[in-house]
């Protein structure tokens, strides 16, 4: 095959390009619709996609990583387009303190990458992380209800239900019947074929329905044509009294940003079985948010959708992703003057299912089952992200989870003892981590687990699972030293399982105690991915159902 440079190949640029193609056409009708919730409209959402997604990729540590507005980078755009407006009056006396958070926003991502940031993100608790997640897709349902119905949206929650009555006494049908097609066509298109994305026929759909039953609806209005200008100036007009708002939300923007960027890169990795630089990526997503603001672009993040439509499509390296914003940019050139056209009732029933589709439904289907502990976080969290602000909700998860971790700690160390004693009573001796058992061969390896399966542990479990030769056949978890396990530690053994049954490895689990055991067959990981009779009192146990099970593994 005729080769480009090095490795790379005409069959390799195929599937970049396809995959960009595929990519950029999932993220048009993103773009838009996020850039109008974020008030400053529709083309700061596509500037964002294109600024973000060109540079994102070329100096990002994820080479299939697709990036571009996202709901829970929108959500906070939204909130500081908000507090400017309430400062200076109006979208454009308060550009200057946006757009430097933007900027700042990509600044503090670089200082992120170097400093090597995102050695910290595994200590971020599930519960935390589920609550933030699914109070943002909430958010985004609940702020698209009045643009569904035809009406403006206010900027809050609460504004939304407190003032409820407003849309509900004057709504436009019109809008409604178009939104309501759009949804639908959104979730049952897919039904007919994946070829093509359904957000883009959802939004062709209703807007041609629109504009060929000539309907009376609000519509996202002009974009400019050509090339976004430069809003440097902007910038420098931010009065000092406005500096500390604008660097506390350019510092949520950054977390927010990081962990979502990194999230993806982690799926990025699972369906490619590569490796992501987490330095480089957030480099790159930094580069990427500065070069948006820049030209006054909302933010952006890696986009798991995008991402993995990508990868689904062909694209392999860094250049897919930068296909997929150039074919923005395309859009932008050459027909970002049909966009007009395109109703808000539209773009709601877009962002809708979005919404829902953020929320964490296995988490909030397993809040009766988990530890009230981490209920208890979950839910915090998400009330405060609707109803609240979205740092205070993560910082107060984070607290909550850490004092009542402490709390668990101080509970269970009680019981240290009785704990030892059961060790060392069902179990010969203590193997280390990462060994593998000798008297069965290299087939056979061993992970003794110490202390509770909590939030600060569970990147460093699935790791050491990652780590395993792929031909291993089978894994023995020893957990007589695993006291508890919360929602964390559940959810990163359920991983880990799902992985190892994927590669067809026995997995036996021995010395389970009380509240482990409760936590596995409340979320049937007991017996859907262990079946009962996987499961030993003690390791003496386990390697004698090894040697009659696995002979092959002992030859």
């Amino acid at each position: 095959m005729h080769r480009i440079m090095g490795q790379y190949n005409i069959e390799i640029l195929r599937g970049d390009l396809l995959g960009g193609l595929v990519a950029g056409i999932v993220a048009l009708p993103l773009a838009l619709a996020f850039g109008v919730q974020s008030d400053l409209g529709a083309a700061a959402g596509l500037y964002g996609a294109i600024a973000a997604g060109i540079l994102a990729a070329l100096f990002g540590g994820t080479a299939t990583q697709v990036t571009g507005p996202t709901g829970p980078m929108t959500v906070v755009s939204a909130s500081i387009v908000s507090i400017a407006v309430a400062r200076a009056g109006n979208v454009d006396n308060g550009l200057g303190i946006i757009l430097l958070t933007f900027f700042l926003a990509g600044v503090f991502q670089i200082l992120f990458g170097i400093l090597g940031f995102a050695k910290y993100v595994k200590y971020f608790p599930y519960p935390v992380i589920s609550g933030f997640m699914s109070g943002v897709g909430l958010i985004i349902v609940v702020l698209q209800i009045w643009p569904f119905l035809g009406s403006s949206s206010p900027s809050s929650t609460i504004e939304v239900f407190t003032n409820i009555a407003e849309p509900l006494a004057s709504i436009n049908w019109s809008a409604v019947g178009v939104g309501t097609l759009t949804v639908l066509v959104f979730y049952l298109f897919p039904h007919l074929t994946k070829a093509v994305p359904s957000a883009l026929v959802a939004l062709l759909a209703g807007t041609l329905a629109s504009v060929l039953l000539n309907l009376d609806v609000p519509t996202i209005g002009d974009i400019p044509s050509g090339l976004p200008a430069l809003q440097i100036g902007e910038m420098f007009a931010v009065s000092s009294s406005d500096y500390f708002i604008v660097i506390e939300f350019a510092l949520i923007l950054a977390v927010l940003g990081s962990i979502d960027s990194l999230l993806t890169s982690v799926i990025a990795d699972n369906i490619t079985k590569t490796k992501h630089d987490s330095r480089r990526e957030l480099i790159g997503q930094g580069i990427g948010n500065m070069a948006a603001a820049l030209i006054g672009g909302i933010p952006g993040a890696g986009a798991t959708k995008g991402t993995v439509v990508n990868i689904d499509a062909g694209g392999k390296t860094r250049l897919s992703g930068t296909f997929h914003g150039l074919f923005l940019l395309v859009i932008l050139l050459g027909a970002g003057q049909y966009t007009s056209a395109v109703p808000l009732s539209v773009l709601a029933g877009i962002l809708i299912p979005i919404g829902l589709g953020i929320m964490d439904y296995k988490a909030l289907r397993h809040l009766r089952y988990v530890p009230r502990a981490d209920a208890v976080v979950l839910i915090a969290v998400l009330f405060v992200t609707i109803f609240g602000s979205l740092i205070e909700a993560v910082g107060i998860g984070i607290v909550l989870a850490s004092v009542l971790y402490m709390k668990r700690s101080s509970d269970l160390a009680e019981t240290i003892t009785s704990v030892d004693t059961l060790a060392s009573a069902t179990n010969d001796q203590a193997f280390a981590d990462d060994t593998f058992l000798a008297e069965v061969d290299s087939k056979v390896y061993v992970k003794h687990l110490y202390g509770p399966m909590f939030f600060g542990f569970t990147a460093r479990f699935q790791e050491l699972v990652q780590s395993l030769d792929e031909d291993i056949d089978a894994l023995i978890i020893r957990m007589d030293r695993v006291p508890h396990m919360d929602q964390s530690g559940l959810y990163a053994m359920e991983d880990a399982l799902l992985d190892l049954t994927r590669r067809n490895v026995k997995v036996l689990l021995t010395g389970v105690h009380t509240q482990p055991m409760d936590m596995l067959l409340r979320i049937d990981i007991v017996p859907a991915l262990i079946p009962e009779e996987h499961i030993f009192n003690s390791f003496k146990e386990s390697i004698a159902w090894v040697k009659v099970n696995l002979p092959e593994a002992t030859t």
